[in-house]
């Protein structure tokens, strides 16, 4: 993010980010060769901005515009910080060691607010999934919605993520694919996520259990683990299309003094922005996963058009060269299994050569098809059978039943019409399930 000067009014800190606000459900086919979608309007500020999703030095020049001494900044930055992302307050007034003057300055000019639940769906096994309506300066609009998807484990908590409205790419397989790009989310939309997590499950320091919290997540607490212990950044969008919110956002999530999630516990998942994938293992560190899907640069300029640009050869290159890659820290390979396209033993083979010398893991992803796609999930049988060749071959290949599947049936319907819950994220909330 651009940060602003030091006299510069507040709302120059909240970099516009391009948007597009859309009426109808899908875009108009893509041309021929079509890679990237492009957003069409910004990102406007609303009124009084959030300070979620500031980074310190923003929270800083916030704290400068309401008149704190620069001698007194940084103790109040931490003040706030400790606030924010270990407490989770949603009021000023709840910063009691704050003085009262700075808590009605602050709410003078800013709020704490995070993006507004709109519907929630819980399913039978403990998976959460939000509907959520994004504030933007855009009045009069339809207001812009994401969803959030929360998975309770025994051993652990993944929180998945958005990153834009829509997305960049079109990849014929994902109904995201088929819309308009509606815009990029700012840092404190995607902060904002964990913590509208976080406040639901009422997974902040010194909370309860939330009424009805699944048994596993219990365990989780009494081991000392939060209930949000793992991010995804697996919902709609292509995280390296929006790269500089993406990495803002969660230096702040694996921030120890705050959310204070490992970056060994954060995933980004990307279909393969080759010129970014290094700049993610060096400037974020998180654990990498990329969509990769076919074997062949031909089947996968298809099913992956991103490929055209950036070929497999290239995407395997920069995965080689993903800072801190070893056998500790490996990259996933997603790999949705379509009937009779991509699941042949043959490719199967190929994956595994494909991918010698690559510290990796396979996610082997079953198809869950949407109204009017061409493509069908491989036989179960046919699973297996792949499966087993990379497993042979020394590479962990899990093939899992999803978890949520009761709420994931619906969700199409939850979500407005012209952002409708892609194939992608679908397959990503199965991937999700298999994440180490």
């Amino acid at each position: 993010m651009v940060e602003a000067p030091r006299n510069a009014p507040f709302k120059a800190m909240t970099e516009p980010l391009r948007s597009t606000s859309v009426s109808s459900t899908t875009a108009p086919s893509p041309p021929p060769g079509f890679v990237e979608k492009t957003p069409l309007e910004r990102y406007l500020p609303p009124a009084k901005p959030s300070l979620v999703g500031l980074s310190r030095a923003q929270l800083t020049e916030a704290l400068a515009t309401v008149g704190v001494a620069a001698a007194q900044r940084k103790m109040r930055v931490q003040q706030i910080w400790h606030w924010l992302y270990v407490r989770g307050v949603r009021d000023f007034a709840e910063m009691t060691s704050v003085s009262k003057e700075l808590r009605a300055a602050l709410a003078a000019q800013f709020t704490l607010a995070r993006p507004e639940v709109v519907a929630e769906q819980i399913s039978a096994d403990g998976t959460r999934k939000w509907l959520l309506r994004l504030a933007d300066g855009h009045s009069g609009e339809r207001p812009h919605e994401i969803e959030c998807v929360y998975i309770p484990e025994a051993d652990r908590g993944t929180l998945c993520l958005s990153s834009q409205v829509g997305c960049t790419l079109t990849c014929p397989f994902c109904h995201t694919g088929t819309q308009r790009l509606v815009r990029n989310l700012t840092p404190g939309e995607i902060v904002g996520q964990i913590m509208v997590a976080r406040d639901r499950l009422d997974d902040w320091l010194g909370a309860g259990r939330p009424a009805g919290e699944p048994a596993g997540a219990q365990r989780m607490r009494q081991g000392g683990q939060r209930l949000v212990s793992n991010i995804v950044m697996m919902g709609m969008g292509e995280p390296l299309y929006n790269f500089d919110a993406v990495r803002e956002a969660l230096l702040i999530a694996a921030d120890g003094e705050g959310i204070a999630i490992s970056k060994r516990r954060i995933t980004l998942s990307t279909s393969g922005v080759v010129p970014n994938i290094a700049r993610a293992g060096a400037e974020i560190g998180c654990m990498l996963a990329v969509s990769l899907h076919a074997v062949r640069d031909e089947l996968r300029n298809e099913l992956v058009p991103l490929n055209r640009k950036y070929p497999i050869n290239q995407l395997l290159d920069a995965c080689r060269k993903y800072p801190g890659l070893s056998n500790a820290r490996r990259i996933t390979f997603e790999y949705v299994m379509l009937k009779d396209v991509n699941d042949s033993l043959t490719e199967a083979k190929a994956l595994v050569k494909l991918l010698a010398g690559i510290p990796a893991k396979i996610n082997l992803i079953p198809f869950n098809p949407w109204p009017d796609t061409k493509y069908e999930c491989s036989d179960w049988e046919q699973i297996e059978r792949f499966s087993e060749i990379i497993f042979n071959a020394g590479y962990a290949s899990p093939v899992r039943t999803p978890r949520g599947r009761d709420i994931l049936a619906a969700c199409g319907q939850l979500k407005s019409a012209s952002e409708k819950l892609s194939a992608r994220e679908r397959l990503a909330l199965r991937a999700m399930a298999m994440t180490d």
